[in-house]
């Protein structure tokens, strides 16, 4: 469902993981396999690289850069979208990688807020993404909110008041939030040659009902399939099928909230469904207990049969 005829985003993006070896080096052999598991086994076509879930901001942007590489070659013919995410802390590293992704051939370019130093207003934060779409004129670009990671609040419909007359090439935003009232009016103003993609997988069935034109999330990777079947539910106008599979997601995803879900557990969790040998996190992060994996799966499991 990614991209339309138009070009415009649309269904399901997953939000890849990094593939590390056991030593904690990026794997690249493992691209291929994971981008046949994602097409074939959980019918996702588009794919969003080096985000949140892919640890970007505990790789170099020489590591960046040959997984964007790899993930562009592997899905070339497979996938119909390929995002790179090319935010950085440093515009200069932002701008290197925007560059960069024209030249491997992505489908679009996205980018965070810096964390660090902070934009304190919109403004701020428009010039920073100015500069960095500047770099890639060619490429769609988009913006990708996460608050809970950036400690950045500014209303995303404040970013997006006339961004194209800074971002001729502004294309959409990635809302990883759960304001539902920001949601609502970036919808509500988003052109329509914009896609509005949410990014907070517990509450998709929502962000379809105000308007989300697809979404991007982690959970995607392993539970694609069945968030596939939400939104030809969601569609087709039977909204408790679509509700009951929601519900699933959340009975599986609370229960690893419980427990303790972070990037680590999560992609514990692709590795335990997927087969694919994804390697540990990357410190700070820490491994998944292996105990906590098992219940989660387990529960995972007991919902999905």
């Amino acid at each position: 469902m990614a991209p339309a005829a138009d070009g415009k985003l649309t269904g399901l993006l997953a939000a890849t993981f990094t593939p590390f070896t056991a030593q904690g080096e990026v794997n690249l052999s493992v691209i291929g396999p994971y981008v046949d598991y994602l097409t074939e086994k959980q019918g996702v076509k588009g794919i969003f690289v080096n985000g949140t879930t892919g640890e970007s901001m505990s790789l170099s942007v020489a590591e960046r850069k040959v997984l964007a590489e790899e993930w562009c070659l592997r899905a070339k013919g497979r996938m119909d979208s390929v995002i790179v995410h090319v935010g950085c802390m440093s515009l200069k590293d932002s701008q290197d990688l925007a560059r960069h992704a024209v030249e491997i051939g992505a489908d679009g370019i996205a980018v965070i807020s810096p964390s660090f130093f902070k934009p304190k207003t919109a403004e701020a934060l428009r010039q920073f993404l100015q500069e960095v779409a500047r770099a890639a004129p060619s490429l769609p670009f988009y913006y990708y909110q996460i608050p809970s990671f950036t400690g950045v609040n500014v209303p995303v419909r404040d970013v997006i008041e006339n961004i194209e007359e800074l971002i001729p090439s502004f294309r959409g935003v990635k809302f990883s939030g759960s304001d539902l009232l920001d949601f609502g009016q970036c919808v509500s103003y988003s052109q329509p040659h914009w896609s509005v993609l949410y990014g907070v997988d517990e509450q998709l069935l929502a962000a379809l009902a105000m308007g989300a034109n697809g979404a991007v999330g982690s959970t995607y990777n392993y539970m694609g399939c069945y968030v596939n079947q939400l939104i030809s539910a969601f569609e087709t106008g039977d909204l408790v099928k679509a509700r009951t599979i929601q519900f699933k997601i959340q009975e599986v995803l609370g229960y690893a909230i419980r427990l303790g879900f972070d990037v680590g557990v999560n992609k514990q969790l692709m590795t335990e469904v997927s087969g694919l040998f994804l390697g540990p996190p990357r410190l700070p992060v820490m491994p998944c207990p292996p105990a906590h994996a098992q219940l989660i799966i387990k529960k995972y499991h007991s919902i999905f049969v």
